[in-house]
């Protein structure tokens, strides 16, 4: 397969960097001196997993400078996706994959209606063939530890399926290639469940680490944060099933899986120490406007979600 990971930062990096090792054609795109890093020196990935190597990948700023593709892995954040439209628009009548493995609530949640949230006016859902999405959550962490290295912690899971639900060759064949790669990659047959899992601690802990400063278990060993976190989880739970899915996953169950994960800073409070934009609207933001679509209250959710908008770094 000849594959484009667009943004190479910890995750995709991780990504492209094993789909490269293990024979793939990659292609990344990145941006200022880690693509030159990358162009000098290869993409050099440390991994207690994969072991510490450097992959061969072709860079570029620019998707379009790269040619064609079998599968686009699209792993920029979600706010990142409208100003790359312009990019994707070569491939739009291509038969390319396009995958997407970003934290939050997922443009294509839905095949005919959008949240404004997400993807205002619809934008990103009208770009693509719904047939030819795979949709990706992400179970694993990491950071770009200098320009063209990115340190891969904790997971390495990729849950993956067609939004449109059921089998999908695309979906097994991407699968496959991750599993190659020493990457685990379940095929789910409903892939919103496993996002609704993904963002069941993402909506409770990201902001809320944003707010306290504070790592995942700092915040799970006080009393009064770890009540305010179930709550936003039930909360969750909540409008998950309002919106058709049945995750089958206690609040309990979902704090006890989030205590056996390494103890680190959200990507939420690590945007905000860099002074990056946070991702309060697929994360957050989305959920309550579902929420509100929906007629479910919460409560808690809007509050955590109001005080985090107070400090979000200007854009």
């Amino acid at each position: 397969m000849r594959i484009a990971v667009v943004g190479a930062g910890a995750i995709g990096g991780l990504i492209a960097g094993a789909l490269a090792r293990s024979g793939a054609e990659v292609a990344v795109v990145a941006r200022g001196a880690h693509l030159e890093a990358i162009r000098r020196h290869g993409l050099a990935v440390r991994s207690a997993h994969l072991g510490d190597f450097v992959a061969a990948v072709e860079a570029a700023p620019d998707l379009r400078a790269l040619g064609s593709f079998d599968a686009i892995l699209v792993t920029v954040k979600s706010h990142q996706w409208l100003p790359f439209l312009e990019q994707l628009a070569p491939y739009v009548e291509s038969d390319a994959t396009v995958a997407t493995f970003q934290n939050g609530f997922p443009f294509w949640y839905y095949r005919d209606k959008w949240l404004e949230s997400v993807d205002p006016g619809g934008r990103i859902l009208r770009t693509f063939a719904y047939e030819r999405l795979v949709g990706g959550v992400v179970h694993a962490s990491g950071n770009v530890v200098e320009p063209g290295v990115v340190r891969h912690l904790g997971q390495w899971i990729f849950p993956m399926g067609a939004p449109a639900g059921g089998e999908s060759a695309r979906t097994r064949q991407l699968a496959e290639a991750f599993v190659r790669a020493g990457l685990v990659a379940p095929v789910e047959a409903e892939i919103r469940r496993a996002v609704w899992r993904k963002l069941f601690g993402n909506a409770a802990l990201n902001p809320v680490s944003a707010l306290t400063r504070a790592t995942t278990q700092t915040m799970l060993r006080d009393a009064r944060t770890r009540a305010l976190i179930g709550a936003i989880v039930e909360e969750c739970r909540a409008v998950a099933a309002a919106s058709g899915i049945d995750v089958a996953e206690s609040v309990g169950d979902r704090l006890t899986h989030i205590e056996g994960l390494a103890d680190v800073k959200t990507s939420m409070l690590q945007d905000l120490e860099a002074n990056r934009p946070l991702e309060l609207e697929p994360i957050v933001g989305a959920v309550v406007e579902l929420a509100a679509r929906l007629r479910v209250p919460v409560p808690h959710l809007e509050t955590v979600y109001a005080l985090a908008k107070t400090i979000e770094p200007a854009s």
